[in-house]
């Protein structure tokens, strides 16, 4: 009936998209029946329901996306082995759905569709968006309906286990026990610093560490190249335009500018037929008038009132119209009202409407000042991309023709720049782009003395090079990297002294001394931490994992911890005393989070051994299969 009113609307309305949906359904309903009648034979048999060679083959490209979109190293039988495993567990699955009589209906998997957010253009579902979306996935819309219905029968099956388990008491207060658990302890950190600062190091010792240690001084092969480059921004920065060029331009869109206005409305529609006439449709949009008079929503009214459900169910928005989408006699309504103003009775072919304007967008060319430098940038650029274009082609001929860089800066006014030593880690500026360093470093460049290929740099610039100079792999001299080495000698010596300190330390608490005179002695103290918990992030992580490593101590006793952590500070801990956590005691959102996550690993547990109950019960035929190299 409103038909009309919806394809003109930019508005969402579900059953013209619906519609819309089903004429494709058709198209590819149609040819997935002719596809079907030379199907391929299957691949694996579930309770008598055949698994296709396709299923499979889209199982395992599903599988690679999910590990990163590559399955280089990994054998291809455990590919199809996984896969088909995921195939069969889900076919099970579904079936057993199927037998307890579970089902999606058509309008569900419709809903679906048009809620999906990647099929939706500007928040709004756009179905040939949705259609090529569906096919660049390698679905017609007919499989991926079929897809979909199975995605959500299967996850009728999964919630059917996660929201029907719970967890006793029982059960939270012994999981609370442990993970709330609170630990008191204090301990002793002695860092690496400036404790070696007065110890030399010597000749020798460099000299011996650099023998011992020649791979960590290797010199990667490197080059020198000489280059040029071609850049829009120099380009650009010698256009000049023309006088009058940037106004003429103005005047050009302005006289092509056509101005605009949007309007976007709501309406409550009394549909007008047998059951209603024309005076009672009156009559109901006049009481509807009062009652919004009167503080009553709009979107509320709509809701109970309109005739129209599908715009009702959104506050009974229809959509914009430029003049002309909606039927005349609400268009010339509209016309004469504010944003927020509310007109009626409207009568239509439709019935009766109370129209309601909710946006108003109105385009206004702009003034000449405001928009002269983005005129002059947009001449500039179409310039900068057709002398872009044209040197790009030049610098190409010339760059395979010549036998060095000398033509390319004398007839496209390029100049010969040289680089840096590099290696293949890269350098500085554009020697960090990969197709740059790529280039450099092989063999019709750096062996065969060529000019490079043209190398486009982010759209923007072009570089040529050949290499200059080239260093062979070596170790470097000593002198390059004696401060190297003494840097790393002393930090040997540092975690060798805090080491020894740590040792000493330990020995004098075993030995029941009072070590009181030896912290004030190396600067030292004890730290003490209370009611610490497992995942506490105030205190060092590493510390936390050891203290809660240790057993609990008896009567008046401590248990002690040593270790060394990632950056040389030696950490002696003694545990004091453990408080097993109580469930009671925890946060709400904590006993809330707790108990989910026991409802779900129950849940989990139990739908594991539910599907493998099927597969034991279950007709499962899977034929040994003769893997082909291009089988992937």
């Amino acid at each position: 009936m409103l038909q009309d009113i919806r394809d003109n609307s930019q508005g969402v309305i579900a059953k013209v998209i619906i519609g819309l949906i089903v004429a494709i359904f058709v198209l590819f309903g149609a040819e997935s029946i002719i596809g079907g009648l030379t199907r391929a034979p299957g691949v694996a048999e579930v309770n008598g329901e055949e698994i296709s060679d396709f299923q499979l083959q889209q199982g395992i490209q599903e599988l690679i996306n999910s590990i990163g979109g590559s399955a280089e190293g990994i054998e291809q039988s455990l590919l199809e082995q996984i896969a088909m495993n995921q195939i069969v567990e889900e076919t099970l699955l579904r079936q057993s759905a199927q037998a307890a009589a579970l089902g999606i209906s058509s309008e569900r998997i419709d809903r679906a569709i048009i809620e999906n957010p990647n099929f939706q253009v500007g928040g709004r579902f756009d179905p040939e968006f949705a259609v090529r979306t569906m096919n660049s996935q390698g679905f017609t819309v007919t499989s991926y309906r079929e897809a979909l219905s199975r995605q959500m029968l299967l996850s009728q099956v999964v919630n059917a286990y996660s929201s029907s388990g719970f967890a006793t008491q029982s059960e939270l207060q012994t999981l609370a026990a442990l993970s709330a658990q609170a630990r008191d302890f204090r301990y002793v950190t002695i860092p690496p610093g400036t404790r070696t600062l007065g110890t030399p190091i010597t000749d020798e010792q460099i000299a011996a560490y650099y023998n011992a240690n020649q791979t960590r001084f290797v010199r990667p092969e490197s080059v020198t190249v000489d280059y040029v480059i071609l850049d829009k921004a120099t380009i650009a920065d010698g256009i000049v335009l023309e006088e009058g060029a940037v106004l003429a331009q103005y005047e050009l869109e302005r006289s092509t500018f056509e101005g605009s206005a949007e309007k976007r409305a709501s309406h409550i529609l009394f549909e007008t037929g047998p059951s209603l006439t024309v005076d009672q449709a009156r009559e109901a949009a006049t009481a509807a008038i009062a009652r919004l008079d009167a503080g009553e929503s709009f979107e509320s009214l709509a809701l109970e009132l309109s005739s129209d459900q599908i715009s009702a169910e959104e506050g009974g928005d229809i959509g914009f119209s430029d003049g002309s989408a909606f039927p005349s006699e609400i268009e010339e309504a509209l016309e004469g009202i504010e944003v927020g103003d509310t007109v009626g009775p409207v009568e239509t072919e439709f019935g009766i409407h109370v129209v309601k304007l909710t946006e108003d967008n109105s385009a206004v060319f702009q003034s000449f000042d405001e928009v002269s430098g983005r005129i002059e940038r947009d001449l500039k650029a179409a310039q900068v991309e057709q002398l872009y274009a044209s040197a790009l082609s030049d610098l190409s001929n010339l760059a395979f023709e010549s036998s060095d860089l000398q033509r390319l800066q004398d007839e496209l006014n390029l100049t010969i720049l040289t680089s840096g030593d590099f290696d293949r880690s890269g350098g500085g500026g554009i020697f960090s782009e990969p197709r740059v360093l790529e280039a450099a470093f092989s063999d019709d460049v750096m062996l065969d003395g060529n000019n490079s290929d043209v190398i486009e740099i982010g759209g923007e610039r072009a570089v040529v090079l050949r290499v200059n100079t080239t260093t062979p792999e070596g170790i470097l001299p000593l002198e390059d990297v004696e401060p190297e080495i003494a840097v790393a000698l002393r930090a040997q010596m540092e975690r060798d002294a805090v080491a020894a300190l740590g040792d000493e330390f330990s020995t004098l608490l075993e030995s029941g001394s009072d070590v009181e005179e030896f912290l004030a002695e190396n600067e030292l103290q004890w730290r003490t931490e209370t009611s610490v918990r497992r995942n506490q992030s105030s205190v060092n992580r590493e510390i936390v994992e050891a203290v809660f490593a240790l057993p609990a101590p008896s009567g008046s006793d401590v248990t002690r911890s040593q270790l060394t952590l990632g950056n040389g500070t030696f950490v002696l801990a003694e545990l004091m005393s453990v408080t097993e956590g109580s469930f009671e005691s925890l946060a709400e959102a904590e006993k809330n989070a707790m108990r989910e996550s026991v409802i779900g690993d129950l849940g989990s547990s139990e739908l594991r051994a539910y599907v493998a109950n099927l597969r034991e019960t279950g007709d499962i035929i899977i034929p040994e299969r003769e893997l082909s190299a291009d089988t992937f």
